[in-house]
Formats: structure tokens, sequence, C-alpha cells
């Protein structure tokens, strides 16, 4: 019984990290180099990486998704996404897209004249399913060697941490006041009825 129990403990914590790595916001020093809008259609595989489409609009299979071209300090290519979460999931409330394109737009640089630029973003690229991460705000900064410190992920796990501590203490209290005593009088009942059935 001891392996199967680790084995389920492994896979919750791997998806509990996968989904935390996913919707946690991250932040990359980039350049922008170009902003565009493609057509993009969304297949059951791939739909759940997207946010729904900007607020107001109608609900569609197939819709105009804006896209935001950087390149990082060591040359390799980031593609992001720029769609509103609205007020759904993750609870980003970004109901700003067209405004980001055009900041997105205004910070556009060349690799001779570099603007670099702090993309907060959270989600994954995935070449396979032809997912991009959602691009949330943009920051420009002094150069590709900013140190960036993650506040808002290092508060939000931290507070997690204290609900769970305090859930789990309280489990305890509750497992010490009810559970105990129901299962000692079980035990107790279990122990009298046997030696009644054996003539005792």
């Amino acid at each position: 019984m001891r392996w199967p129990r680790i084995i389920a403990l492994l896979i919750l914590g791997a998806l509990l990290v996968a989904f935390f790595h996913y919707t946690l916001p991250q932040r990359d020093i980039l350049r922008i180099t170009q902003t565009e809008i493609i057509r993009q259609d969304f297949s059951g595989l791939n739909r759940i990486f997207y946010a729904r489409g900007d607020t107001g609009s109608a609900q569609l299979a197939s819709r105009d998704l804006r896209l935001i071209n950087t390149v990082d300090a060591q040359g390799e290519v980031h593609v992001f996404r720029n769609e509103d979460t609205g007020f759904g999931w993750p609870p980003y409330f970004k109901l700003d897209s067209s405004d980001l394109q055009a900041e997105a737009a205004n910070l556009i640089s060349t690799a001779a004249d570099p603007i670099w630029v702090a993309v907060t973003h959270y989600g994954w690229r995935s070449r396979l399913l032809t997912t991009y991460p959602n691009a949330v705000a943009l920051r420009q900064v002094a150069g590709p060697d900013v140190t960036l410190i993650p506040w808002m992920p290092i508060t939000i796990l931290v507070l997690l941490l204290g609900v769970l501590l305090a859930l789990w203490r309280l489990w305890e209290r509750f497992e010490a006041r009810i559970l105990d005593p129901l299962y000692d009088r079980a035990a107790v009942f279990w122990s009298k009825s046997r030696d009644r059935l054996r003539g005792k």
C-alpha cells in the first residue's frame, strides 16, 4: 500500500506544480520586434489554452488573435498572444488587450538600438498545439540584465502555504477531538461484540 500512495502523491504534486507554473505570472526581459494579428482556428486540443474572445465579443470557433513577437538577449525568439482574460480563469481581470497591443507596437525596436521590455505573462508555448503564453503587462527596463524579483508569485505561494498549514492544523484538531474518540468507541464496541459472540 505504500508505493501506490507515494506514486499518487507524486502525480498530484506534479499536477499542482504544472498548474501553478501555467497560472502564476512570469516575467521575461525581451526586445519587441513586431506585433501582428492572425486568424486563429481553435481545436479541441488547444482550446483550453486560450482565453475567451475580447470582453463584449461573440465566442466563435475562429477569431483574430493578437501576437507580440520578441527576442531575448541571446537571440531566442518568444511569441506571446495578447488576449483579454475578462473575469474568468486565471483571474488577471485583463480587459485592455487593444491598449497593450498599441503599447507593444510603440516599444518595437531593432538589435542596433534595442528597447528592453519586461513582459509579464502566464501560460506555455507549445509548437505542437500552436499555443502561446498570454502577455498581461509590459514595462520598459534599463537593460537585459535587470534583476526582477517575482513578488506576486512569492506572495501567492506564501499565502497558499499559510492556508494549507492552517487547514492541516484544523484537520489535526478535528481528528483529535472528534475522529479519534469515535475510532476508540468503535474499537471498544467491536471488541465487546466479538467477546459476546464468543460467549465470554
